[in-house]
């Protein structure tokens, strides 16, 4: 489909760039180079044969690993190619990521990761060769203390699940200091609250209660009451919830569980409209947790690498995991996780680059920087929600009439109920738009659900632009439903069937594995021709 040049506002012209690139190792041709390397003199080779001959046999190849040969040039078409078939928060209005939060990362902050000093460094070296990233990660601690209001933070964390399991790790180990363990083997949360703080308890090896909404939309505190007793280890609870809705009572939610004996536990993953504006603290939590690759702009990746921070009360301060930075007599030092400890999480410090980002992002913004962030991704989303809304066919169920956060839990279910599109069938052309769109956590409580996240990053004019396009794609749900139904019609892949998603038999996650099923794969084809046997499948699916 042809679309016509846009107003400002309005959807632009897009096509997504199709190359056909096979894989690197479709391109590899043996004895190509991308460097010609001087031999090696004799005396190095003797000496080097040395090492290798002292080393145990299981940390040695049989084999040289099988990789691509492939010249310089031919690298970078490859990736360059392969860049330009993605989306990304650097080309696209990343609204539609949803609970993930994509924020705009300063591409200084980039530029600070790439020093050498950084990008050289190991975490067994010395400490005293370390000085300056240890105190990096010393004083982002600082700030994050004075953040949430805590007394103590780690920063070892290597993502927001892992913050969330470090958090419950930590309460029962508190409760098992206390004898309390066996006793208190309940943890309450709500439905929309983030699922990693059910996930994680009940991998821990707790009963989850859930708490559902109450008739206007808010956290039922009676319902939270009831469930409460001397069973309660934690109530673990994300606010704003993942439909944006503030939980006005959560002091009163707190002091409940505390007069049970039970811990609080504050989901702050993302905290986009709350800096500068509320604290863990001034709830009464006893833990929280946020992610640096949201809240404070670094990337996302992909699902990876993230990092988290965990802020502890003095309580709790005994059972955060190791290894410490500390500050001693001016120098820093690293402490092994002590006595009471939940030990080591991840592999030493977290995510450095991580740090160093989130460092920056803080130091650049400060204390009033950060309070205009929120102040501004609080007006972005209700300016969201006052466009979406006008879109017929879209609502946003819970707390009608009331304002939201920094996002927006939707529905499409009057629209689904009118032409029998979804909301999955909506994401996926507004693909074909150059937008990228979020449905919701499992199970899909809320009715044919979108959740859309402008942050503070994006302008007036470009929520305009994703306003434009989502309510575009859902006149063409009212007039041609086939065309949303088939989409996507710009990208550079092809309508996917559920049925090739849901048959691990069809998939091929690796190299291996993908010439085990194709043994033809790479042999005598050319670059990026399918495999007739691959082929057939794909008609035979599609026919299917």
């Amino acid at each position: 489909m042809s679309l016509p040049i846009a107003p400002t506002t309005g959807p632009r012209r897009f096509h997504q760039a199709s190359w056909n690139e096979p894989i690197v190792f479709e391109l590899s041709t043996p004895g190509e180079r991308g460097v010609s390397i001087t031999p090696v003199e004799p005396a190095v080779r003797d000496a080097v044969g040395d090492v290798l001959a002292d080393l145990p046999a299981g940390m040695r190849r049989p084999a040289p690993p099988a990789l691509p040969e492939i010249a310089q040039m031919r690298v970078l078409k490859h990736y360059l190619r392969l860049s330009q078939e993605n989306l990304g928060s650097d080309l696209n209005v990343d609204i539609g990521q949803g609970t993930c939060t994509i924020k705009y990362s300063p591409k200084i902050n980039d530029q600070l990761i790439e020093v050498p000093q950084l990008r050289a460094l190991h975490p067994a070296q010395n400490p005293d060769d370390t000085q300056g990233a240890l105190e990096l990660i010393w004083r982002l601690e600082q700030m994050m203390q004075e953040i949430s209001g805590m007394d103590a933070v780690s920063l070892a964390s290597p993502g927001g699940s892992a913050g969330i399991w470090t958090n419950i790790a930590m309460i029962r180990a508190y409760h098992e200091s206390r004898g309390e363990g066996d006793q208190r083997d309940e943890v309450i949360t709500t439905i929309f609250s983030h699922p990693s703080n059910a996930a994680a308890a009940k991998v821990a090896g707790y009963k989850i209660i859930t708490i559902y909404p109450d008739a206007d939309g808010y956290p039922d505190l009676d319902a939270l009451k009831a469930a409460l007793s001397e069973r309660t280890a934690a109530i673990m609870v994300t606010n704003p919830e993942d439909t944006g809705i503030y939980n006005p009572a959560i002091r009163e939610w707190v002091d409940a569980a505390h007069a049970v004996g039970a811990l609080a536990s504050y989901d702050q993953a993302n905290a986009a409209g709350i800096l500068g504006i509320t604290r863990a603290r001034d709830a009464g939590f006893d833990v929280c947790q946020f992610n640096l690759h949201k809240t404070f702009s670094a990337p996302h990746g992909s699902g990876g690498p993230g990092a988290a921070a965990n802020a502890v009360s003095a309580a709790l301060a005994p059972f955060l995991p190791g290894p410490r930075v500390e500050k001693v007599d001016g120098r820093f030092v690293v402490r092994e996780p002590g006595e009471l400890s939940i030990g080591h999480v991840a592999p030493a410090h977290g995510v450095i680059l991580h740090v160093v980002r989130a460092y920056a992002w803080i130091m650049a913004l400060g204390a009033e920087g950060l309070l205009t962030a929120s102040q501004i991704a609080v007006l972005n989303n209700n300016y969201l929600l006052k466009k979406v809304l006008e879109i017929p066919g879209a609502s946003a169920p819970y707390a009608t009439g009331r304002r939201r956060i920094e996002q927006v839990r939707y529905s499409w279910q009057e629209l689904f109920e009118d032409t029998g599109i979804t909301s999955e069938e909506i994401g996926i052309r507004m693909a074909d738009y150059g937008f990228h769109y979020w449905t919701s956590h499992h199970p899909y409580v809320v009715p044919q659900p979108f959740t859309l996240e402008p942050t503070e990053c994006y302008s007036k004019a470009e929520i305009d632009e994703y306003v434009t396009a989502l309510a575009r794609v859902a006149q063409e749900a009212r007039e041609d439903p086939e065309l949303v139904r088939t989409a996507p019609h710009n990208q550079t892949v092809h309508h996917t069937h559920h049925d090739d998603l849901d048959d691990p038999e069809r998939w091929a996650v690796t190299w291996r594995a993908y010439r085990r099923k194709y043994p033809s794969a790479g042999s005598g084809r050319r670059f990026g021709e399918v495999p007739a046997d691959a082929v057939a499948q794909l008609e035979e699916s599609i026919a299917s």
